[in-house]
């Protein structure tokens, strides 16, 4: 690992159990907290997980479904289980809507007032209230962190890969580590549970679909350094599971992020070409996987911070 990496792991990793929920509250003060969970067709999951956040009475301000155009009761599950729940299209409509998780999560900023935002993946299966705590916890304690990502065993998968899931150990640590090895001690680059606070959130541009957590983690570090970083074990995470494919169009949503950040002058080809057996036929199936980046939130007509 590189030095400047495996001096921040040793200082800025953490457990949940370093942050209990009773000084967590102590310490939050004034300061608002939003959780938001992005959500796309999750109708199974989402009512649980929506009534888990809010067992944390008053270390959660406000708790936000931004649903992504699900064709499922997503919507209606969340409202009853006690979210505010918003549709993405009726976000900053002047803006547009453009499909993938990096556009909820953007659009997200325009509907809440925290001081931190708590990202929360709608579709866990064993959601606990420590996943909140314990991302709030460095953020609360410490003025300079700006941004906790988790990370957390995976039991569905390989045991004794504790990092991440495949498109993790297969595309995003190998890329992140050759272009960015300072960052190589972080455990789950791509870990859908991290919070941030809003000041940074509204200065940063935010990539599309899939790569918008690699691109926040880059980003972050590129303009407040590598403590304004920390990571926090959040134990075990069960959640669904991708197909193989779903899985390739996903790396390679990452990879153009991360050739963004590292030659924005030369873009790769913008689709990615895969095939689907139809009776006796193989045929080529293309999905865009070049997006642009949405703007740092601050510069938006319209955003009232």
């Amino acid at each position: 690992m590189h030095p400047i990496a495996a001096d921040w792991f040793a200082r800025r990793t953490s457990g949940w159990r370093d942050w209990p929920e009773e000084e967590v509250l102590a310490a939050k003060g004034d300061t608002r907290v939003s959780v938001v969970l992005p959500a796309l067709d999750e109708e199974p999951t989402v009512g649980e997980i929506v009534a888990g956040v809010r067992t944390l009475g008053p270390l959660v301000d406000e708790l936000i479904v931004v649903d992504s155009g699900s064709v499922d009761r997503t919507a209606e599950v969340a409202a009853a289980a006690g979210a505010t729940v918003h549709h993405r299209d009726d976000i900053l409509p002047g803006t547009g809507s453009r499909p993938g998780k990096g556009e909820v999560l953007w659009k997200a900023l325009a509907v809440t007032k925290g001081d931190i935002l708590v990202y929360v993946d709608a579709d866990l299966t064993d959601f606990r209230p420590h996943f909140v705590t314990g991302l709030l916890g460095p953020l609360l304690a410490d003025p300079a962190t700006l941004m906790v990502k988790a990370f957390y065993d995976r039991p569905l998968l390989d045991l004794s890969a504790a990092g991440g899931g495949r498109v993790t150990e297969l595309a995003a640590r190998p890329l992140l580590n050759a272009y960015f090895p300072e960052l190589a001690g972080v455990v789950q680059p791509l870990a859908g549970e991290y919070a941030a606070r809003r000041s940074l959130l509204e200065s940063l541009p935010f990539a599309a679909g899939y790569g918008v957590e690699t691109g926040l983690l880059i980003d972050a570090w590129r303009e407040h350094g590598l403590d304004a970083i920390a990571q926090v074990d959040l134990g075990q995470r069960t959640h669904g599971h991708q197909d193989t494919a779903a899985l390739g169009r996903m790396a390679a949503t990452i990879l153009q992020t991360i050739n963004a950040r590292v030659l924005p002058s030369r873009s790769l080809w913008p689709t990615l070409t895969q095939f689907e057996r139809h009776d006796s036929a193989v045929v080529p199936r293309e999905t865009a996987v070049a997006h642009p980046d949405r703007p740092p939130m601050r510069t938006v007509s319209g955003y009232e911070g």
